[in-house]
């Protein structure tokens, strides 16, 4: 099909839903700029997009057909209630849904094919992506709160100032991910993979980063408060000069797990087995040089065995 023909057609429905090219791409999770591309007839949406598309602007997917009449021959597009005919009943006056933000639309993007996906800045709450591909999106700037990730391939994703609050990311790829200055509350990341992803100048708070092989993840500069990392492998990891208040590193792995210059306080170390000597020496390993800690924290490390000859208590 001719794409200036869509394009036509796209402007001519969006209009006569009093919808700006903004308003409608916050709802489709792009850019305004590409917005204005489609209508300009310098690219096309693809054919997930167009459903989309369809479904906002209330038209059928014939519309967007080659062989619809054109936008250009007197025959406009009307809303389903105005082609119905003059005896259709008006919508009563206030009942008018508002697109951009009391009926949230396309909540659920399971299954999509979105790679590099441009989501920065949008608000996005509740919204669904299972089994979906998001190589390379960006989410920076945006609000998922309560969003669900399961079983998509998120590499190499941006969610850099993104709030995550309430999210659930399970299974998920996250390789090369990252998260500096992430808003990281109550937010659960379990059983994914996390290879050279970054957590950069974030706090965490009541996050659950269980179950998860973290021995190549990187922490810098970040505050973790209430934080569970049980049942997940730390060995290696560097969380030096890093914050650390009612975390629980219960059943990890912390085989040279480094907490040099550190802040402990009200934090839990216990076995993923018994007290064993295999347990003991991998405690010996890790290093908590010029770290800093609360009482309770030093006696239970130092029941366990910890190198504490640099420690200061606080």
């Amino acid at each position: 099909m001719d794409i200036k023909v869509l394009g036509n057609k796209i402007t001519k429905a969006r209009k006569e839903k009093n919808m700006s090219q903004a308003q409608l791409a916050q709802l489709l999770f792009i850019s305004p700029q590409a917005v204005g591309k489609w209508e300009r007839g310098e690219s096309i949406p693809d054919i997930i997009t167009i459903n989309q598309l369809a479904e906002i602007l209330g038209v059928d997917l014939n519309y967007f057909s080659e062989t619809f009449p054109s936008v250009d021959n007197g025959n406009t597009f009307k809303p389903a209630t105005e082609r119905a005919g003059e005896d259709a009943p008006a919508e009563p006056e206030g009942n008018h849904p508002s697109y951009a933000s009391e009926q949230p639309l396309l909540t659920n993007f399971s299954g999509s094919n979105l790679p590099d996906t441009d989501f920065s800045g949008v608000t996005a709450r509740q919204r669904k992506f299972s089994g979906s591909a998001l190589r390379g999106s960006n989410f920076s700037g945006a609000d998922l709160t309560e969003s669900s990730f399961f079983g998509s391939d998120v590499q190499e994703a941006n969610f850099d100032g993104t709030n995550l609050t309430d999210c659930t990311l399970s299974a998920i790829n996250l390789t090369g991910a990252s998260f500096n200055k992430t808003i990281l509350v109550r937010t659960e990341l379990s059983k994914s993979d996390l290879t050279n992803a970054k957590f950069a100048n974030a706090k965490l708070v009541d996050t659950k980063l269980t179950m998860n092989d973290l021995t190549k993840t990187i922490f810098e500069n970040c505050t973790f408060e209430g934080v569970d990392f049980t049942y997940s492998d730390l060995r290696g990891v560097s969380f030096e000069g890093q914050t650390f208040i009612g975390v629980k590193f219960n059943k990890t792995a912390l085989n040279e797990t480094r907490f040099a210059g550190a802040t402990l306080i009200n934090v839990s170390f216990r076995p993923q087995f018994a007290l064993t000597n295999k347990y003991y020496k991998a405690i010996k390993t890790i290093c908590f040089d010029n770290a800093r800690m609360d009482k309770l924290t030093y006696a239970a490390l130092k029941g366990i065995g910890a190198d504490l000859s640099k420690v200061t208590i606080i």
